[in-house]
């Protein structure tokens, strides 16, 4: 076997050693994404720093989880300072960047559009100026989003050569800075310049766990039958491509690897983390799953509204480049990860030390055996 291969089987597996003692850097580390992969890294080994603005809602992962304890070190502050973050790739000396720090939702760029386009497409080009400064960033792992890809007529899951685009002014950032990743690569990572490679990766709509954000189908749920209401639904027919926040987060690792890997040039693109393609659902019938597993005070009401914002009808992705490549594939079923995230949300309520549920979730992910 050669090397490469199998040093990507060694990450599937998620043996410690691939990440034990190796510096790196996370932003976004206080968000639902991030705050699972940082106890992820930290449960492998690696020391890890994190960069991002407080937490951005009130309970949180990053504090109900008591992860400010678990980092090598914790910075609070903005992508716009540009010279705080340069100055944190140069004192931690990170060999690995994840790069999740967003802002993350659709109806908050109707809000705040030039808020969302400044942190999405200029703290993207921030921290790749940051980059060019160190000497140590081997590897960079840029976050988007499965709506960077423009509405194709058809229902096919969109694959990482279709065209990008984006109707809300949230997608339309991402999809911005994935053309900014592609232009410092090519400008200042190509071959024969800094040895640094950088990847995107798009997940699907993820869940789990200690997200608490607002105008999210799963935490909506969950807060309305803890409070015995209603879920009321805007889009109660859109499809979307579901998964446990694990899932893509296990595709990160993979990439990052396989990046370090002397011949780890050919990751230096775009990646999608999706599901399997039967737990693409639509958004009804996933709130209906969730009330199923709530049982009592759980109910569901269908609201659309012509008031609401436009979001694609029906998303869904392509990973086969993942799995042929990588070697990556989803663990858990959306049954399996509806299961563990209405587990986990019941372990909270009842005042369960969460670091140990949360780290339970991430080893009983890591010993599941791929589908």
């Amino acid at each position: 076997m050669d090397g490469a291969r199998g040093a990507v089987e060694d990450l599937v597996d998620m043996r410690a050693d691939v990440w034990r003692n190796r510096s790196v850097l996370l932003t976004g580390h206080t968000g639902f994404k991030g705050s699972w992969l940082s106890l992820w890294l930290t449960e492998l080994g690696a020391a890890v720093h994190g960069y991002s603005l407080e937490p951005p809602t009130v309970p949180s992962l990053f504090e109900v989880g008591r992860l400010r304890s678990t980092l090598a070190s914790n910075t609070h502050a903005d992508l716009a300072d540009l010279d705080r973050l340069r100055s944190l790739v140069l004192s931690c000396q990170p060999e690995v960047i994840f790069h999740l720090a967003a802002q993350p939702l659709v109806r908050a760029s109707y809000d705040d559009p030039l808020g969302t386009l400044a942190t999405n497409v200029m703290g993207t080009a921030h921290l790749l100026e940051a980059v060019r400064a160190s000497e140590s960033v081997r590897a960079v792992v840029v976050v988007t989003t499965d709506k960077v890809y423009d509405d194709h007529e058809s229902n096919r899951p969109h694959r990482e050569g279709d065209r990008l685009g984006g109707h809300d002014l949230y997608s339309g950032s991402k999809a911005a800075a994935e053309l900014v990743v592609a232009s410092y690569r090519a400008s200042f990572f190509a071959a024969g310049r800094r040895p640094v490679r950088v990847a995107t990766a798009r997940a699907g709509n993820v869940i789990g766990g200690g997200d608490w954000a607002a105008d999210r189908l799963v935490p909506d749920c969950l807060r309305a039958f803890a409070d015995s209401r209603p879920v009321e639904l805007r889009y109660p027919h859109a499809v979307r491509p579901w998964q446990h926040v694990l899932e893509p987060l296990a595709g990160y690792l993979v990439l990052a690897q396989r990046m370090l890997e002397p011949q780890g040039s050919d990751a230096e693109c775009a990646w999608n983390f999706g599901p399997n393609p039967e737990d693409s659902a639509s958004v009804g019938e996933v709130a209906a799953a969730v009330a199923r597993l709530w049982r009592e005070g759980a109910s569901v009401v269908h609201a659309p509204s012509d008031a609401n914002p436009r979001e694609s009808p029906v998303l869904r992705l392509d990973s086969s480049r993942a799995r042929s490549q990588l070697g990556w594939s989803p663990r858990w079923s959306l049954t399996r990860a509806l299961e563990a995230t209405v587990a986990w949300h019941r372990d909270w309520l009842r005042g369960a030390d969460m670091q140990s549920c949360t780290r339970e979730q991430i080893l009983g992910y890591m010993s599941s055996p791929q589908q």
